[in-house]
């Protein structure tokens, strides 16, 4: 494992094992297993950095891990594998929570059966709470996307175009209205449903720019949306000259930084929102010791400063 990662496995655990906590603990030698359980369809290839995390951590804790998601992203049948996945027995749950009426109640149960939950990437530390999960491990979208929002209002920006791939997950809508408010301006309609084919993404945001001309920026949620969104800027003749910011980190997204047709990507480092709940969960199952905080994971802002072991590492730890 080369040094970065190192740093980052060895300070997770030792912070980990520093603050503590009570509870009833698994046996120490016995194998610990988790499963995460996210929301992405197959398709969505920003979710490796989630599964290169988690396999990274089950092997730093000696502990078993699982993957599992909705091929589809249907959010009906990742309530029925959360509920499968409490039925197998293991020890923890690694979930997000995209909806709160569809997922809630598979999660309570899971927890009121006796298995531990950590929520991670979706959801809120509020919600994290009212499910009955030890922690949240995540970005806060609203904050980051008014970070966003101010950065580009003292850019001079005053119009924007946000879209939304993601548009069932409820929490992923708060970074349009965070950058809405940091600009100072109505989201009214300025997101839109863009669904997650690339091709029908690309027509969507053409047809929004030239119907809305004066829009000055747009916002991608993901590479999901962002990679798109560079083809259509490019056939549109905008490329480089729209103000462009998107949330997250891919190959095309950082060669968009590169050749600053993209001005930043707000990495929320995914690769931490699989790893830190195995290593906490794994501790507090071990030792008893458990973070007495959530733990944000992001926002960070990627420019073309410093980018080179940002883009060595996009699409697979970054």
């Amino acid at each position: 494992m080369n040094t970065f990662l190192k740093t980052v496995a060895a300070t997770a655990v030792a912070a980990t094992a520093l603050l503590g906590g009570t509870a009833a603990f698994a046996d120490t030698n016995g194998t610990l297993r988790y499963v995460l359980v996210s929301h992405a369809p197959d398709s969505d290839s920003w979710w490796n950095t989630i599964k290169n995390g988690l396999a990274l951590a089950g092997e730093q804790m000696n502990v078993e891990v699982e993957y599992r998601n909705p091929p589809t992203g249907d959010l009906a049948d990742m309530a029925r594998i959360i509920e499968q996945a409490a039925a197998s027995g293991p020890d923890g749950i690694i979930t997000t929570l995209a909806d709160m009426d569809v997922l809630s109640g598979p999660v309570s149960a899971a927890v009121e059966s006796g298995v531990d939950v950590i929520i991670m990437n979706s959801g809120t530390p509020e919600q994290a709470r009212e499910v009955g999960a030890l922690m949240y491990v995540g970005q806060p979208e609203y904050d980051a996307g008014y970070a966003a929002g101010l950065r580009a209002a003292g850019d001079g920006i005053g119009s924007f175009l946000c879209v939304n791939h993601a548009i069932s997950n409820t929490v992923v809508a708060q970074r349009c209205q965070g950058f809405a408010d940091g600009l100072g301006v109505e989201l009214g309609d300025s997101m839109i449903d863009s669904g997650q084919d690339p091709q029908e993404i690309r027509n969507r945001v053409m047809a929004y720019l030239n119907a809305n001309p004066e829009t000055e920026a747009v916002l991608t949620l993901g590479p999901t949306s962002a990679d798109p969104t560079i083809l259509a800027l490019e056939e549109m003749g905008l490329a480089g000259d729209m103000y462009f910011g998107t949330f997250d980190l891919g190959e095309n997204i950082v060669q968009g930084i590169k050749d600053g047709v993209i001005k930043w990507g707000i990495d929320q480092q995914p690769f931490l929102q699989a790893y830190l709940p195995v290593v906490v969960m794994a501790n507090y199952h071990r030792y008893g010791v458990l973070p007495g905080n959530n733990i944000n994971s992001g926002p960070g802002f990627v420019t073309a400063d410093g980018l080179e072991m940002v883009a060595k590492y996009a699409g697979e730890y970054r």
